[in-house]
């Protein structure tokens, strides 16, 4: 079964969270917002913020709205997107979504939505943690820190690979701390703490990205010892990894 990332930094675009917003794979500080004001999604009654004052002060400028741009959504908010959406042949409702915001011209808006969309249609069977992220990302950065950056989400593809085959653990856990399944479990190396990039690579990694095409091995061929890796077919090199199946 395929499985993808199940956490709020996919499943949504934007999540604002003590001050910085997360979007994708990189952090922002809210002033590095184009434009600042998006931060929420769908608005409607009782809703605040700085896009609902965007909304406001676009609906004002048409003459749609007559109360004060202060960022809450109130009746008087409701009743002006009514009228907005009745003459723009909108479903009639006071509720500002992807086809109000298209109407209004909020682009950024728009672009919130429609990547919340497509994250959530990526993320339609998942059941993938931040924990599992995290463990992740630890065991990448253990196993191939000195790796490139392809070499790195090969790694995390591997194991993911794995949770996905009935030979292996079903988990993420499970299949890295399977006995004598990888030497930085084995030398303690797994309890080095992830940097960013090892953090990307497990996104990248569990969001579908596989160099390996559906290996289960990897194994550098100048320091492996075991006879038997070197008879499971080999499918591509990344750096100094061999992968296979």
């Amino acid at each position: 079964m395929k499985k993808a990332l199940k956490i709020g930094l996919v499943a949504l675009a934007v999540a604002t969270v003590s001050g910085t917003t997360a979007v994708l794979n990189r952090t922002y500080t809210n002033d590095e917002l184009i434009p600042p004001f998006v931060q929420t999604a769908v608005l409607k009654q009782g809703s605040n913020g700085g896009e609902v004052k965007e909304l406001q002060r676009r609906l004002k400028e048409w003459g749609y709205y007559n109360g004060a741009v202060d960022g809450i959504y109130g009746k008087g908010t409701v009743e002006a997107v009514k009228k907005f959406q009745k003459k723009n042949g909108l479903k009639v409702d006071g509720v500002a979504g992807i086809e109000t915001y298209k109407a209004l011209g909020m682009n950024d808006s728009v672009k919130v939505l429609e990547n919340d969309k497509k994250n959530s249609s990526n993320s339609a069977n998942s059941n993938y943690t931040n924990s599992d992220l995290y463990l992740l990302a630890k065991c990448i950065y253990a196993e191939s820190r000195g790796e490139s950056y392809t070499g790195q989400v090969a790694v995390g593809a591997v194991i993911l690979n794995r949770v996905a085959s009935s030979s292996f653990p079903n988990t993420i856990s499970g299949v890295i701390y399977q006995k004598n399944a990888f030497t930085a479990v084995s030398d303690g190396q797994i309890n080095l703490e992830p940097d960013k990039t090892a953090m990307n690579a497990a996104s990248d990694a569990m969001n579908g990205w596989d160099p390996t095409y559906g290996c289960l091995y990897y194994y550098n061929p100048a320091v492996a010892t075991s006879s038997w890796i070197f008879g499971r077919q080999t499918v591509t090199t990344i750096g100094k990894h061999v992968f296979a199946i």
